[in-house]
């Protein structure tokens, strides 16, 4: 059984990443080898002596974890859509007038950098690389990929120091292996440490492009309202830590009650400009948001993390982690330990494989009973595998956005980019274990 499920994953996870060339979308792919997996399961359940009311019992759990994740996801995805509908991020844009190439490219990096944190480096990357497009000229082609490459660079940094910012961490801190104020504390520096070191190589790259100012977007939604939508969307994803902090309220639960009063605000405002328009803005209701938000990453993160839960049921990744506790565990390097070095690793193959999976994995692999939450490695797992992406064009889902709005190639990133992004994320893994 236990060969047959490796098999179902290995050959699912190569399909995954051969979506481009093969044209198959990886959410059906990932769905397929989750539910293909625990069928398995519920058929041979006798071969891991286990009952199939058991196994039934244990698909059931691992399904409970995984939508709250889920519920979470859809909660954040449909606030950010509804305020990007309302113009609500218009107003970054009208900051960014500068005529200084250098000045304009910090502002842009670091905007994106804290932006993810409070949203998602996903949703950032989209947000800020199109101001990014809409102020460099498209004749200025070696301008906009360096500048959008960054952005990705920033994004994914941006979101592994918060609890929000990115998947992995989300589902680390929703599975209790680090907390809000420990991971902002431990992660900010080492983050911060990987946008910076490529955006000062890089930067010199991009003196002496001209800058623009960027098109106002027209809309039917005046400034006033805009600002209401964007502080009271913004204000709901902030909420979300400090009612799990002081309320102890789920996660997923207060983000869906975060987008619950985003869509009773915007049903009121919806309302009011039904009455002064000759047609009704469709665009600006919670239902069109709804069919907006990517479904397809959804049911990828669900088949994935139910393969991952059948993995874990027949006691695979406890051998896996019992292997590298007993090879590269007891090893010291300087400041650095066996665990460590095996975080470190986990980043560098983040770049390679999702860092979704990869996450689901660890935490599958390493029990509570033996690292408590806030451990050091779940700490440094958050930073290597968010910044880990970055190594790769295709290592993060940031990045495989970027590579549709500019056009990035593989290989040019690979190139150009891949080795000062490696550049950041070691010298960041040894800002963290100096001052860990």
């Amino acid at each position: 059984m236990e060969l047959l499920l490796a098999v179902t994953f290995i050959v699912g996870y190569t399909l995954i990443a051969l979506e481009h060339p093969l044209r198959i979308n990886k959410a059906a792919t990932a769905v397929v080898t989750g539910i293909l997996s625990w069928v398995f399961l519920l058929v041979g359940h006798a071969a891991i002596a286990k009952g199939p009311q058991e196994v039934e019992a244990a698909l059931m759990h691992h399904l409970g974890e995984t939508a709250s994740i889920l519920f979470f996801l859809l909660g954040a995805m449909t606030i950010v859509e509804v305020v990007d509908s309302y113009d609500g991020f218009q107003f970054i844009i009208r900051l960014l007038r500068v005529k200084s190439l250098w000045v304009f490219l910090v502002i842009v990096v670091l905007l994106t950098f804290f932006l993810s944190a409070v949203i998602d480096n996903l949703t950032s990357t989209i947000v800020m690389a199109s101001i990014f497009q809409k102020v460099i000229p498209r004749e200025n082609r070696s301008a906009r990929l360096l500048g959008v490459s960054l952005i990705v660079l920033a994004a994914n940094s941006g979101g592994a120091w918060s609890p929000i910012g990115d998947v992995t961490t989300t589902m680390l801190w929703i599975k209790r292996r680090i907390t809000e104020v420990n991971i902002i504390r431990h992660t900010f520096l080492p983050s911060l440490v990987s946008v910076l070191v490529p955006m000062f190589v890089l930067g010199r790259y991009l003196r002496g492009t001209a800058i623009q100012q960027a098109p106002q977007r027209e809309t039917v939604v005046s400034p006033k309202v805009s600002l209401i939508v964007f502080a009271f969307g913004i204000g709901g994803i902030l909420s979300v830590p400090l009612l799990k902090i002081f309320l102890h309220i789920p996660p997923f639960a207060a983000m869906l009650g975060a987008m619950g009063m985003v869509w009773l605000l915007t049903e009121i405002l919806y309302r009011r400009l039904r009455r002064t328009l000759p047609e009704s803005p469709e665009e600006l209701r919670v239902e069109k948001a709804l069919s907006n938000i990517d479904s397809p990453s959804l049911l990828f993160f669900l088949g994935i993390l139910l393969a991952v839960g059948a993995l874990s049921e027949v006691g695979l990744l406890r051998d896996l982690a019992d292997f590298l506790i007993r090879h590269l565990g007891p090893l010291q390097l300087g400041f650095m330990d066996g665990m460590d070095l095996v975080m470190y690793l986990m980043g560098i193959l983040s770049a390679i494989i999702d860092n979704v999976p990869l996450v689901a994995v660890v935490i599958e692999m390493f029990p509570l009973s033996q690292f408590p939450t806030d451990h050091r490695i779940w700490e440094f797992l958050a930073y290597t595998a968010g910044v880990g992406g970055n190594l790769l064009i295709i290592g993060s889902a940031a990045g495989v956005v970027a590579m549709g709005l500019e056009g990035i190639e593989f290989f040019w990133y690979l190139r150009r980019i891949s080795g000062i992004a490696f550049m950041g994320y070691t010298l960041g893994a040894l800002t963290y274990l100096l001052l860990a």
